[in-house]
């Protein structure tokens, strides 16, 4: 079964509902909220991230394993793209 790769406006609509659910937790912040229900969607938010990440670089892999566009020229491409995203999912901070 080949999986076809995500448009544009998935992504972008992902980063959206991630964005509102930043926004909400600004307002229980705001508004004084208890702290383990600002912990749970802190949660929710990082996997929400973590989710959109994983999809992006599925993307990518299709795209560059597929050989349909220049976007992706070379393995060390595809090599940079998946050390980025391991750093920032484990927490580096550099």
């Amino acid at each position: 079964m080949v999986e076809e790769t995500i448009s544009k406006e998935v992504l972008l609509n992902r980063l959206k509902r991630l964005e509102g659910q930043v926004r909400g937790v600004e307002k229980m912040i705001e508004n004084g909220r208890d702290c383990e229900s600002i912990i749970t969607q802190l949660g929710a938010v990082r996997s929400a991230i973590e989710s959109a990440g994983a999809l992006l670089l599925r993307n990518y892999m299709k795209i560059c394993f597929d050989n349909k566009t220049t976007e992706c020229s070379d393995i060390e491409s595809l090599e940079r793209a998946v050390a980025i995203w391991s750093r920032a999912h484990i927490g580096d901070k550099t």
